[in-house]
């Protein structure tokens, strides 16, 4: 019986777990175990953290479903806010990105479809830590994902966030 063939039960510390510079990822479920169709990855936020530049996929839409905390959010010109239970749609083609809003801890469940992009935090997790803008782009291009750097120090003045370092 194959992985895919295969019940199974994902324990809340099961999976491996990684850094993605401000905030961490946890994969859940790879495109092998679906046929390529979904995959899900929990992203564990700090305080006030940054996910990622304003970005945009030309391959996939992601579902963040916000298990705990405040999510900020830009989706193209609309800034959103969503808690517990909420369910934040980012769409393919669109420019995007979002933010831990408070001062506690967030966690998401990112319901990526179609699979295949959970490889690109897998290949960010495994770069090594002096790894700049030029690198994450680098890697990016190669999943269809374009960044835009210049919009870091926009988001963190103006949502009162900080952008790398520790994700614990």
């Amino acid at each position: 019986m194959s992985e895919r063939e295969r019940a199974r039960v994902l324990g809340p510390t099961d999976g491996e777990a990684g850094s993605l510079g401000s905030i961490g990822v946890r994969f859940m479920i790879a495109g092998k175990d679906s046929g390529e169709h979904v995959s899900l990855v929990e992203h564990p936020m700090p305080a006030r953290a940054l996910a990622a530049p304003m970005h945009r996929h030309s391959r996939e839409d992601e579902y963040s479903f916000v298990l705990e905390g405040r999510v900020g959010a830009q989706l193209g010109d609309e800034l959103i806010f969503a808690g517990q239970g909420d369910l934040v749609f980012k769409p393919r083609d669109q420019w995007h990105t979002f933010w831990n809003a408070a001062d506690e801890p967030a966690r998401i469940l990112e319901v990526i479809s179609p699979a295949g992009f959970e490889r690109f935090f897998k290949e960010i997790v495994d770069l090594p830590p002096t790894a700049g803008p030029d690198e994450r782009a680098e890697v990016g291009a190669r999943y269809g994902l374009e960044f835009d750097f210049d919009s870091i120090a926009r988001l963190v003045d103006e949502h009162g966030l900080r952008f790398g370092g520790e994700t614990t």
